[in-house]
């Protein structure tokens, strides 16, 4: 073998070993990116208080005065419902009012002008009665003394002094009745009547008030569910307010993640909508149940790892975030 081939051929040997050296460290290279841990990704979405506005009446949806997105004040009216029913039943309480009104008015007045009148002429016929009843019967009672008259007629003379003055004072009675009017029990139990009256007008006048329906928070209109003509039930939704400024993000987090999770961290998280990151501060922590989605271990030997709800609210405000966006979290 002459100079040049053994140069050849320590050069192939070489280029050989050359070769299998970059093969094994590709083979290394590859193994490590394939067996290297992949980063834990924590997905959550955002959700924001809402409420459900409602009426106490069934009733027609008369007036729709809100769209789906519009922002609203505490107290706006949003939508008028149109009940015949209450307005009728409002009109017969107001009917029965009126007439306890009346009763009261009755027993407070008292008897009429010409009831009182009568009642005085009867009085002062029975005072006359007991004038003329007297004045016989002293004059029989004279005669019996001189021996004129028997006893039997004195004592019916007597006997008609005495009925006639009863009857005066019965009609006294009758006069003074008429004059103050009803007894105290009486007007008592007409200004009850009254009250009792009014406090149905109260309850349905309530109701009617209901047929208005009312924002109870500021927010924005985020669904509406009838449409203006459409009847709704007692209790029926109308419409949600949501209030954005009241808004959380929900993570579902197996249980060998939450140790990177517990109440009170602060955590740097990501919304793609926005491509912006935001801070979290987690307040809330609750086993999802056997309903939830679990990860079973058994078969390795170890045990089914559980899911968790955790809640975390945003640090600061950050705008444009709305429900339903996700949020991510990366370890």
């Amino acid at each position: 073998m002459n100079t040049s081939e053994k140069i050849t051929r320590k050069n192939n040997m070489l280029l050989a070993f050359i070769a299998v050296i970059a093969f094994l460290i590709l083979i290394a290279l590859l193994g490590w990116f394939l067996l290297k841990p992949s980063s834990q990704i924590i997905q959550g979405q955002v959700e924001a208080t809402e409420v459900r506005v409602s009426g106490k009446v069934p009733g027609r949806i008369l007036e729709l005065r809100v769209k789906e997105g519009d922002t609203v004040r505490k107290g706006d009216t949003l939508a008028i419902l149109d009940s015949p029913e209450v307005q009728a039943k409002l009109e017969q309480a107001q009917a029965a009012e009126d007439a306890a009104q009346a009763q009261n008015s009755k027993a407070i007045k008292g008897a009429r002008s010409e009831q009182i009148a009568s009642a005085y002429a009867l009085w002062q016929k029975a005072k006359a009665g007991v004038d003329i009843a007297e004045k016989s019967y002293r004059r029989v009672q004279n005669l019996f003394d001189q021996g004129v008259v028997s006893a039997q007629k004195r004592d019916e003379a007597e006997a008609n002094y005495q009925a006639m003055q009863a009857t005066e004072q019965a009609a006294l009675s009758q006069y003074q009745m008429a004059k103050n009017g009803a007894e105290k029990e009486d007007k008592q139990a007409a200004e009850a009547l009254v009250n009792r009256a009014k406090g149905a007008v109260n309850e349905v006048e309530s109701y009617l008030n209901e047929t208005y329906l009312l924002s109870p928070i500021d927010g924005e209109i985020s669904e509406i569910f009838p449409k203006a003509g459409e009847l709704v039930g007692t209790g029926a939704p109308v419409m949600n307010v949501m209030d954005r400024k009241e808004a959380w993000v929900v993570f579902n987090v197996r249980e060998d993640l939450l140790k990177e999770l517990p109440i009170g961290k602060v955590v740097n998280a990501y919304v793609p909508a926005l491509d912006k990151k935001i801070s979290l501060t987690v307040y809330y922590l609750k086993d999802m149940g056997t309903y939830a989605s679990w990860k079973a271990t058994k078969a390795s030997g170890e045990y089914d790892l559980r899911t968790f709800e955790v809640k975390a609210r945003p640090e600061t405000a950050l705008e444009g975030l709305y429900p339903g966006m996700s949020v991510v979290i990366k370890d």
